[in-house]
């Protein structure tokens, strides 16, 4: 039967059998072959820059064509800057400790049974994706070191560039003693692909969905495989009564400004009443050199005659644009409750100077990743070690916040005995 004749339900069930096969063999190869495929993967990708940056030159003029969002597009974009990103995180993934065969919590019975917990791979990893291509070499690599296989499904508007990274990938791993088909792309774009692929419980172990919030949604309402996931980026940054106003600022900027169209960007800026007069109009004006929309509350618009009143919606929008929310409070309990109410478990920061209210704040606030002093943008798991992160998860079981190699993991419990039987 031709590719052709065969159903879109074939072809990805086809695919994830093939990734079944492969994440077995994997699972059984030992670090330095997994390594030296990651090192391989790494060279390939810049060697082939060229080459990748044409066929994602295909996907972003596709992209203009149907008027996707200048966010959309800057993710989908494989600049110098990216591909060399793609790079050196398959170079860090590589140097990473390799968790898997990690024996822990060994303790003996009273009846001399030896129990302890091994850490092993989940098996196959399914990734629903839109845009940014990186996310194939991403995951890919961290798939890989934890011995998992990994089938991709990512969004019609980036085909040709994850169709050409995956090309590179599976070539790099085959010629390293690793199976190419541990790495596999759905080709086909239809959304069909995606709902089939969500039926195949019995050859995939997790999904996990990028995107944005409306394909997470799709996903979860229609997903018989257990899914990893976040809906959306509502991060805030509470500026405290004690805060050194010149870090408050530089931190406030980057958290909005650096990179707008990303979850991880701020998109409530909460600032303690004590301090709004002096520290508004100062960020107010770089806010409005860097073209950012405000939209305040009723003090805030009577500080900064410029800003737009907010509206009951504003406070839990993710925009992933250059459009921030901003609340003058009364306390850090007025922002706590803020965050409690309008946020999305992802990130949020304080700056503040005083010790006691950075320990209060991390302690009560039950984000996946709470900051002090410090800018949203580096809730990324490249950023906070991981090498490379498969995602972010706001759910709590099995993982929160961003995931990398451990969390591509799982434990079995292991038992040494000398002949013992149950009475």
């Amino acid at each position: 039967m031709s590719v052709v004749e065969r159903s879109v339900a074939e072809l990805v069930k086809d695919i994830a059998v093939k990734a079944v096969q492969a994440s077995r063999e994997l699972s059984r190869l030992g670090s330095a072959v997994k390594d030296a495929a990651l090192l391989r993967m790494a060279d390939d990708i810049e060697k082939n820059a060229a080459t990748l940056q044409e066929e994602n030159k295909k996907d972003l003029a596709g992209a203009k064509e149907r008027g996707i969002s200048k966010a959309m597009l800057d993710r989908l974009t494989l600049s110098d800057k990216v591909l060399k990103g793609m790079a050196e995180g398959l170079r860090e993934v590589a140097a990473l400790p390799d968790p898997v065969g990690e024996i822990t919590g060994m303790t003996t019975r009273p009846n001399g049974l030896k129990v302890g917990r091994m850490r092993i791979p989940l098996g196959v990893i399914g990734i629903i994706y839109e845009s940014r291509p990186n996310v194939t070499a991403d995951a890919a690599g961290l798939c890989m070191k934890s011995g998992n296989a990994v089938v991709l499904r990512g969004g019609s508007e980036a085909v040709h560039s994850n169709l050409a990274i995956a090309g590179i990938l599976r070539a790099a791993a085959k010629a390293s003693g690793v199976p190419e088909d541990a790495v596999q792309v759905i080709p086909i774009t239809e959304r069909e692909a995606v709902t089939e692929m969500l039926k195949l419980e019995e050859q995939i172990d997790i999904i996990i969905p990028r995107g944005g919030e409306s394909l997470i949604r799709f996903v979860v309402e229609n997903s018989r495989i257990p899914v990893i996931k976040h809906y959306k980026g509502v991060c805030s940054v509470f500026i405290d009564g004690s805060a050194e106003l010149q870090m408050a600022e530089d931190i406030a900027f980057n958290a909005k400004v650096q990179r707008p169209g990303v979850c991880n960007s701020m998109e409530t800026l909460l600032v303690h009443e004590a301090v709004a007069e002096e520290f508004l109009p100062i960020i107010g004006e770089r806010y409005k050199e860097a073209g950012v929309e405000i939209r305040g509350c009723e003090k805030t618009c009577e500080i900064l005659k410029d800003a737009t009143p907010a509206t009951e919606a504003d406070w839990g929008e993710e925009y992933l644009d250059l459009i921030i929310a901003v609340k003058v409070v009364a306390d850090m309990d007025e922002a706590i409750a803020m965050i409690e109410q309008y946020g999305s478990l992802h990130t949020e920061t304080i700056v503040t100077s005083d010790y006691q209210n950075s320990k209060r704040f991390i302690e009560s606030v039950n984000s996946s990743t709470v900051m002090v002093n410090a800018s949203t943008r580096f809730s990324d798991g490249h950023q906070l070690g991981l090498g490379a992160e498969i995602g972010i998860s706001t759910t709590k079981l099995h993982a929160f916040g961003p995931m990398g190699l451990e969390e591509l993991t799982t434990r079995k419990f292991i038992v040494y005995g000398e002949g013992q039987v149950r009475e």
